[in-house]
């Protein structure tokens, strides 16, 4: 049975607990405490199939801390769009870039309900600065950026932030939403993926996306080396390229470091 709908400024959502959605899943897999049941039986299906989601999940957090701290330290972006923002959790992407550069603004879209009954956490801006939420689906790209305009002037670059979000859009679709997006944006701009690899630990990977896709709303798709690659076809990609999640740019010496099953990649429009 769903839980009771509630209503977000004057709008009813009805929450379905009753099967797994991502955000409430990649919260478990985290160690947070804003999903249920059905999440949790997906999550730790898909876990028992391939560990490596755990070391993963936590990889691809702190990649996102490092893309924000490079974008908004050395590349000067002050303007952030995170797409698929999930629960809030530590060092979300306002608080990273307004560390750095408190006058950055940040527009969050995801369309999980859930995910917008604890939008306020997200919207906490440094005064200098601005934060706002978009309840919205990665599918229509063009609504998206039509409501993140009261936040964000898109004649000045953006740094758009799909982390660990097109694996839930099957087929080309993907790459048609990114080819929006980034027609939209000024040059200067950066594209920030990550997603899980299809060509890592292959049969674990896809025994694990099975399970998962079983009791899950969201489908997801992994997806090779190659074709995250093609994301970046019509930017310049930032060194190293597109890597494992622990290779990008890491905090310290990656000799030791276990290739996880995400690749990931930053880019940026001329």
């Amino acid at each position: 049975m769903s839980s009771p709908s509630f209503s977000p400024e004057n709008e009813s959502f009805e929450i379905d607990t009753t099967v797994a959605h991502p955000a409430r899943v990649y919260d478990y897999w985290l160690g947070g405490r804003t999903n249920f049941a059905a999440d949790r039986e997906a999550a730790q299906m898909a876990v028992a199939a391939h560990p490596d989601i755990i070391p993963a999940v936590r990889a691809n957090r702190a990649f996102l801390g490092r893309t924000v701290t490079y974008l908004a330290a050395q590349a000067g972006v002050r303007q952030f769009l995170d797409v698929g923002t999930g629960i809030p959790t530590e060092n979300n992407t306002h608080e990273v870039a307004q560390r750095i550069a408190p006058q950055s603004r940040i527009v969050y879209a995801d369309n999980d309900p859930i995910v917008l009954a604890h939008a306020r956490t997200l919207l906490k801006s440094d005064p200098d600065g601005a934060t706002s939420y978009v309840f919205g689906d990665l599918r229509e790209p063009d609504k998206i950026l039509g409501e993140a305009e009261a936040i964000l002037d898109l004649s000045r670059p953006v740094a758009f932030m799909l982390v660990a979000i097109l694996q839930y859009v099957p087929g080309e679709e993907p790459y048609d939403i990114v080819e929006r997006l980034m027609a939209r944006a000024a040059p200067g701009s950066h594209l920030v993926i990550s997603h899980p690899a299809s060509d890592i630990n292959a049969d674990e990977v896809a025994e694990s996306m099975k399970r998962y896709n079983e009791r899950a709303v969201s489908l997801a798709t992994p997806r090779t080396h190659a074709e995250v690659s093609r994301f970046f076809d019509d930017l310049d990609l930032l060194e190293p390229g597109v890597v494992s999640l622990p290779r990008w740019r890491p905090d310290s010496d990656t000799a030791d470091v276990q290739d996880l099953p995400m690749w990931c990649g930053v880019g940026r429009k001329r």
